[in-house]
């Protein structure tokens, strides 16, 4: 068994036991319902987005830099449509029917994701004539060759060039084919491509109808001022992250063992049964989540068509949309452009003319302020997904034992290692440990840091207000860029630790991912509740669709950023680790030193503008929970009654 799956298990029981005790005793029985549904619909798309790099860099074969793109132009628009999901669910379709035309969606996404076409093929051109990349197995077993005269050859690069090893006396190709003298070209399974890029569509569409509402209905099992909510919400979250943990654990060792179907079936299967608890589990929700206005909502709009059904037919034909547009990364970057230009002028003018008092503007450039910083965290935060997940792939020693040994009789170490030490395997060869992980489990160490430390952070944040200690919001930001940024930094550090093949100790990731869980947990009780708390009344929706904004500007930077971090690849396999090794520690190191000096500049702005609040802190302005989804908090976790100026 996977050492990873049992780490897991471990972690799960430890801390998953206490939050469904707790849940069965005190709190409505519709949360239970909500608890589970979000956590598999987080669990099919962190499943999903542990492998996607990988599915992009080494089935389709895009490089690098295309590949950060393409991730970058979904995941921003994974958070840029729920504003619109949000909307319409609040003032047609109600959130329980919005979830489930978001879930059918979702699931016909997932689904989709399973077809993977055939791989794409690449051919090496030089000198006129063109030999074929040969690819086999996955994972650690995954071997690339170039074919020439009918025999595979291995090779790799440096400085010179591409270095072709074993080619016999007379061969038509050099041992060195210096750099610039050929070129590589892909040929991609049309249907394969088309199916890839309507699944995500498909997945966009879903997650903008069903991530903003179904936290909502999680504040409405509560009765206004109920002791019980603020709970409530962090057992809901701790829901959602133990989804985004076993998905990364159990999709992305599928995914990158036996078949990337696999993987993204299992995560299409969570969704499915995300959707089926939601459903059977409706009469639980005490007729929450319902339409504002039924009667409305089932009149007819055009001749037989109502309003309920205008919207999932538009929804629906709204997925063609989103399909042309995440395949144009400029596009996508265009439209953020202008809409970013467009949110900052009305910020302008909603500060200068629209604020009648000095504590309105003060609370309104605080609120710029901090989604500013947000855009700069989550940029570095959200590496993880792309460079990060290439640099284990490429630079990490992925193994946990140096050596076979055995553990309550069992064996336990690498299957090299196993081998090498001539173990004897009981269960019919199924009764070992294995060590190794490949590189998308590393995702799952975020997650699983959050269900380790959320509750110390959740403790020591009520400890501290109790005594009116706890740091405030810039301050708090401030503090959570500078461990992002330590986190890169530890691995530029501990460059020196690589071995003859260019891999760094799974150690430093472990390090790097600690810090970034960390700097998280300093922003997460902050986030969008304290933007709504800031903004006016009057503006409070479209300062909500600003921060979406920016958590989506973050995603398309990221994904660019990503790009510059790439190595050259022959058949997906980089040619140079060494190369590939200097190419993310130089990008790491950049950021690690942005993500630190502006986290420094937050931290002494801090104390000039720690006043432009105005006391939208007090305790009585804080209904919102303490933990987020992973540092994107959803739409109406937190709405409180604006604070007058004083």
């Amino acid at each position: 068994m996977n050492i990873i799956v049992i780490l897991g298990i471990l972690i799960t029981l430890v801390t998953g036991i206490p939050v469904l005790l707790q849940m069965l005793k005190n709190h409505p029985k519709g949360l239970i319902i909500l608890f589970f549904a979000e956590m598999w619909e987080r669990f099919s798309y962190y499943g999903m987005r542990g492998i996607l790099i990988f599915y992009l860099t080494q089935h389709f074969l895009f490089d690098d830099s295309a590949a950060g793109a393409t991730y970058g132009s979904y995941t921003s628009l994974v958070y840029l449509l729920p504003l619109i999901g949000g909307i319409l669910a609040d003032r047609w379709l109600g959130t329980r029917k919005a979830i489930a035309f978001g879930a059918l969606l979702l699931v016909a996404g997932h689904g989709l994701m399973a077809y993977e076409g055939n791989p794409a093929t690449q051919t090496l051109t030089y000198q006129g004539q063109e030999y074929s990349v040969q690819q086999q197995g996955r994972g650690d077993n995954r071997e690339v060759r170039l074919m020439v005269g009918g025999q595979p050859y291995a090779f790799s690069g440096g400085s010179e060039g591409l270095r072709v090893e074993g080619l016999p006396e007379g061969s038509p190709l050099p041992d060195v084919l210096p750099t610039g003298s050929y070129t590589m070209s892909e040929t991609r399974d049309a249907n394969g491509i088309n199916a890839f890029y309507l699944a995500i569509s498909l997945i966009i569409m879903g997650v903008g109808f069903l991530k903003p509402n179904i936290s909502t209905i999680v504040g409405q099992l509560y009765p206004q001022g109920d002791p019980r909510r603020d709970s409530g919400f962090t057992l809901y979250y701790y829901g959602i992250n133990l989804g985004a943990f076993w998905a990364s654990v159990l999709c992305g060792y599928l995914g990158q063992t036996y078949g990337w179907g696999w993987g993204f079936g299992l995560a299409g299967i969570g969704m499915a049964l995300g959707f089926i608890v939601f459903v059977l589990g409706k009469p639980l929700l005490q007729g929450k989540g319902e339409p504002p206005n039924p009667e409305r909502l089932r009149q007819s709009f055009i001749g037989p068509i109502s309003r309920e059904w205008l919207i999932y037919i538009l929804g629906t034909l709204g997925v063609g949309g989103v399909w042309f547009l995440v395949q144009r990364n400029a596009l996508v970057g265009t439209v953020l452009s202008i809409s970013t230009l467009i949110s900052l002028a009305a910020i302008l003018y909603i500060i200068a003319f629209v604020c009648k008092t000095w504590v309105q503007r003060q609370r309104m450039m605080l609120a710029m302020v901090l989604i500013f910083g947000a855009v700069v965290f989550f940029t570095l935060f959200e590496q993880a997904g792309t460079s990060l997940n290439l640099f284990a792939d490429r630079n990490v020693d992925l193994t946990l034992t140096t050596s076979a040994t055995t553990i309550l009789g069992f064996p336990m170490g690498t299957p090299d290692q196993i081998d090498a030490a001539r173990m004897a395997i009981p269960l019919g060869g199924y009764g070992w440990i294995d060590t190794s992980m490949p590189a998308s489990q590393t995702q799952a160490f975020n997650a699983g840091f959050i269900l380790i430390f959320a509750p110390v952070f959740a403790a020591m944040w009520a400890f501290l207000a109790k005594r009116n200690m706890d740091p405030n919001p810039t301050l708090k930001f401030g503090l959570g860029l500078m461990q992002v940024g330590l986190g890169f930094m530890v691995v530029v550090w501990g460059a020196g630790m690589a071995d003859s093949a260019f891999r760094l100790p799974l150690m430093l990731l472990g390090l790097l991912y600690l810090l970034h869980t960390t700097g998280e947990l300093f922003l997460s009780p902050v986030g969008l509740s304290e933007i709504t708390k800031l903004a006016l009344p009057a503006v409070v929706s479209f300062m909500m669709a600003v921060w979406f904004l920016s958590s989506s500007i973050a995603q398309y930077v990221g994904g660019i950023i990503a790009g510059h971090a790439g190595a050259e690849t022959v058949g997906g396999q980089v040619v140079d680790a060494g190369a590939a090794l200097r190419s993310s520690l130089s990008v790491f190191e950049q950021l690690g030193l942005w993500g630190i000096g502006i986290g420094v500049a937050f931290i002494l702005l801090s104390f000039f503008i720690k006043g432009w609040a105005h006391g939208v802190n007090d305790p009585d302005n804080h209904p919102g929970p303490d933990l987020t989804d992973r540092g994107q908090e959803d739409r109406n976790v937190a709405n409180p009654a604006p604070t007058q100026p004083h």
